[in-house]
């Protein structure tokens, strides 16, 4: 018996059952609770919404600069190209998702434009307007241009005021933020509730996870593929190495927590074992294929289902160069990537709040197969990264730095 409560509390302290536990609590006490109460939930909720949109941008400059410069100092070509190499999968995992989507709407049943009731409204909310400059997208810029001017020159000034400003913009969404994520995800509820949002997330939305899925799988195949070669016998053998990991990634719900099982599967794959030390630890909360995939085809659909069409190619360019750059910023809250990137679709695929419950709800139910999805494409792509590596250095022999 004593050893059931160390696990349980174990279980508590992760976000995805925090979140659980707290809707199932409303949802038993919501029809007894005064209309004002479930105002105020979903007005907490857009608070820090609002808060969060307003910080991004610093947030995610401070990060990319703090990256880069930490990069830039120590085998510069090997940074270089991981760094190019992470952007470059998750660009493409973004894409792959679009095509996806753009092929799976013609087989889609027609949502059409949602006609959901918007009589529910918060108590209140933030009176403050922010300036179209004042954006993710300049933030990215900006932070790139200042890593890269720290990592090739001395300053000493800057290089203190990017490090200590990525320490606090960390410590305000770890210690603050990330401990709001249950109560962010309520207010959403709360307007999933009181508008009867949830028939419609699962009468339009349950096939579109089953598509999903296939498509991860497919992808995930793909990527073990291009990594061990055509032998069927080698691509089995590098998954069964990486089902630990992923397994573990599934039920913890964290792909931190399963870095060791994961560079410890992945170095078996490798013919450089050592590899697998410098690329998992440095890519686990950033090169996060299975979010990537999942969050861009949703939000595809999603988008379809309130506007009647599929968003524009250049829509979409300019959220997936922001989307990439911004998971930067996601590596500092442990299981809040949805929480950091709300405020993107907002700005970038104008998203509304119907649409930002819709994407929460889903998040929460399928954030266990994201996560484990996002364990075994890390260990895939290292192998393809290894690949790579071999390639670049026998075209330009240099040392291999870690």
């Amino acid at each position: 018996m004593n050893s059931i409560f160390p696990l349980f509390s174990k279980f508590l302290k992760q976000r995805g059952p925090q979140v659980l536990l707290v809707l199932s609590g409303y949802l038993l006490i919501a029809e007894f609770l005064p209309l004002i109460t479930h105002q105020f939930f979903y007005m907490l909720s857009l608070l820090i919404k609002d808060i969060l949109i307003w910080i991004m941008p610093l947030t995610v400059g401070l990060f990319i600069a703090h990256s880069v410069t930490s990069f830039g100092r120590k085998a510069p070509l090997f940074i270089i190209i991981l760094l190019l190499f992470e952007g470059i999968s998750n660009l493409s995992s973004v894409w792959y998702a679009f095509v996806c989507a753009e092929l799976t709407a013609d087989y889609v049943p027609s949502f059409g434009v949602s006609t959901l009731s918007n009589d529910f409204t918060a108590l209140w909310r933030l009176p403050l307007t922010k300036p179209a400059w004042w954006s993710a997208e300049y933030g990215a810029l900006s932070g790139f241009a200042l890593g890269c001017l720290n990592a090739l020159g001395t300053f000493p000034v800057l290089s203190r005021m990017i490090t200590q400003g990525k320490k606090t913009v960390e410590w305000i969404l770890t210690h603050i933020f990330a401990r709001l994520i249950p109560l962010f995800v309520l207010g959403f509820a709360v307007q999933i509730y009181q508008t009867n949002l949830l028939p419609h997330v699962f009468a339009h939305y349950t096939f579109l996870v089953f598509c999903l899925i296939a498509f991860l799988s497919f992808y995930l195949f793909f990527l073990f593929a291009l990594g061990a070669g055509p032998s069927l016998q080698k691509i089995f053998f590098n998954v069964k190495k990486l089902l630990p990991a992923g397994g573990i990634a599934l039920t913890s719900g964290c792909s931190l927590s399963t870095m060791p099982w994961t560079i410890k599967g992945t170095s078996k794959t490798l013919q450089n074992p050592k590899l697998a030390e410098a690329i998992i630890p440095a890519t686990t909360n950033i090169q996060q294929i299975g979010d990537c995939i999942a969050q861009a085809f949703l939000c595809f659909f999603i988008y379809r289902h309130f506007y009647g069409f599929n968003p524009d190619l250049m829509t979409w360019i300019h959220f997936s160069f922001v989307f990439v750059l911004a998971r930067f910023a996601t590596a500092a809250v442990l299981g809040g990537a949805i929480f950091i990137m709300l405020p993107i679709y907002e700005n970038y695929l104008n998203f509304n709040m119907e649409m930002i419950a819709i994407i929460l709800a889903l998040n929460v139910f399928l954030d266990p197969l994201i996560t484990s999805c996002n364990v075994l494409a890390n260990g895939a792509l290292c192998r393809v990264f290894e690949r790579i590596w071999t390639y670049i250095q026998a075209k330009r022999p240099a040392p291999l730095e870690f």
